[in-house]
């Protein structure tokens, strides 16, 4: 009897409902994965290209698995910031593909791409963009234990970073290909809404997403630099002393000598 009332109490429960728990169930993980990498061992290196990204997409969990045929897919999060390095609310995107080719295995992986510039945003945004396959887009992948020169991060347009277990050496994201999930934006936000309008003109948020946001802006905000040491002026070159002022002389009338009688 219980087992009926339960089941009829869900019934009653809006498909909207289920969809918002999915999404914010993403976001959650999202934000456990960038703690992640932001923390292991190329820590560093992410957090010195988070200062520089315009915005971030990360995966929380990524499968891929194939034997000759394979294919990989998974839910990512796109959070961009402002000029004032305030950080927008996530768009929801899918990232899926398939190659063929000798490969056998199966692997799961968290992934961040970092996002330098305007014109890689732009790429993103308009949906249907392959990793590492975009002519106008430059890729660079320093996950998985791969040793990068930060500088050479920071000329690319898109930078990744991955944690990947399983049976592949490590993960490959080339030609995957990401699009926006219109209809996990609609019910995370109530209403249909495309994703300029959450990540760039910021119209729109949800207090879900805040923990996210604040550890990248944790991890993500420009380290001020010290300021120079105050500029004295040299000590003058040894030499000899400078004389002593001389004390004014005061004057004083005298009195007239005596005068002695013979």
């Amino acid at each position: 009897m219980l087992r009926c009332l339960i089941a009829g109490a869900l019934a009653l429960v809006p498909l909207a409902a289920w969809a918002q728990s999915e999404q914010q169930q993403t976001v959650d993980r999202a934000s456990l994965a960038a703690q992640d990498m932001l923390n292991d061992r190329d820590g560093q290196q992410a957090q010195a290209v988070l200062r520089q990204a315009r915005a971030a997409m990360i995966c929380p969990q990524v499968f891929k698995a194939g034997f000759l045929f394979g294919g990989q897919g998974g839910t990512c999060v796109l959070i961009a910031r402002d000029a004032a390095g305030s950080w927008s609310s996530p768009a929801f995107y899918g990232l899926g593909g398939a190659s063929i080719g000798f490969q056998a295995g199966m692997q799961d992986a968290e992934v961040m791409f970092l996002i330098m510039n305007d014109r890689a945003l732009t790429a993103v945004m308009d949906s249907q963009l392959k990793v590492g396959a975009d002519a106008a887009v430059t890729f660079v992948d320093l996950g998985g234990g791969v040793e990068g020169a930060t500088t050479t991060a920071l000329s690319a347009d898109i930078v990744g970073f991955s944690r990947a277990r399983g049976l592949f050496a490590g993960i490959s994201l080339g030609g995957a290909m990401m699009s926006a999930k219109s209809d996990w934006n609609q019910a995370y936000y109530g209403k249909p809404i495309g994703v300029q309008t959450i990540v760039v003109a910021m119209e729109v948020s949800n207090p879900g997403a805040d923990p996210l946001r604040q550890l990248l802006s944790r991890y993500g905000t420009q380290v001020a630099e010290a300021p120079p040491p105050p500029r004295y002026a040299p000590y003058p070159p040894p030499g000899p002393a400078a004389p002593a002022p001389l004390s004014p002389v005061q004057q004083q009338a005298l009195p007239p000598p005596p005068t002695y009688r013979r």
